[in-house]
């Protein structure tokens, strides 16, 4: 066990990232991009005024990072008073804002979610798993595919029994 207890975890070390350090020549594009989008929200902590030591942050914090994300954005999203609301392939350019695309949100949090625990917090206390950073992402989804006159319809999951549910409970996959 480390010296740092999970009250304090990412302080009193080099960097928040000592986990990710062991083996950089060898990581996944996934553990990459988890590396960097964590690398990214501990800057966005260390920036605020004053800044926020990771071990007070809280699904505020994480809310304030998502909306600050939305001005690198490149997800036209079309506001009600625009003529193009609703239009999934609109005929000419508007004025509407660039956001976050609803899946690069839902991506990025379920990669910090995952960097969190991995950096010594502990999932009672994990700030990218508040009911209130799910329920921030669901409006966003449909908000975006009411802008974009797209419905959002959830994915049925497929019923196959033969491989279903015996594994499923025993073995944890991942994607």
């Amino acid at each position: 066990m480390s010296s740092s207890s999970s009250k304090d975890f990412g302080e009193g070390s080099s960097s928040p990232t000592d986990n990710y350090q062991q083996s950089p020549g060898t990581l996944s594009r996934y553990e990459s991009q988890k590396r960097r989008d964590w690398n990214t929200f501990g800057q966005y902590l260390k920036n605020q005024r004053p800044p926020v030591p990771l071990s007070q942050c809280n699904c505020n914090h994480v809310l304030d990072f998502l909306r600050y994300l939305d001005q690198f954005g490149k997800t036209k999203v079309h506001l009600q008073g625009c003529m193009f609301y609703g239009q999934p392939e609109p005929p000419a350019p508007c004025t509407c804002p660039l956001r976050q695309a609803w899946g690069s949100l839902d991506a990025l949090i379920g990669r910090l979610r995952a960097a969190y625990e991995e950096n010594g917090g502990s999932p009672e206390t994990n700030p990218f798993a508040s009911g209130s950073i799910r329920v921030y992402l669901k409006e966003v989804r449909e908000c975006q595919a009411k802008a974009r006159g797209i419905p959002y319809k959830k994915k049925k999951k497929a019923s196959n029994q033969s491989k279903g549910n015996d594994e499923s409970s025993s073995t944890m996959h991942f994607s």
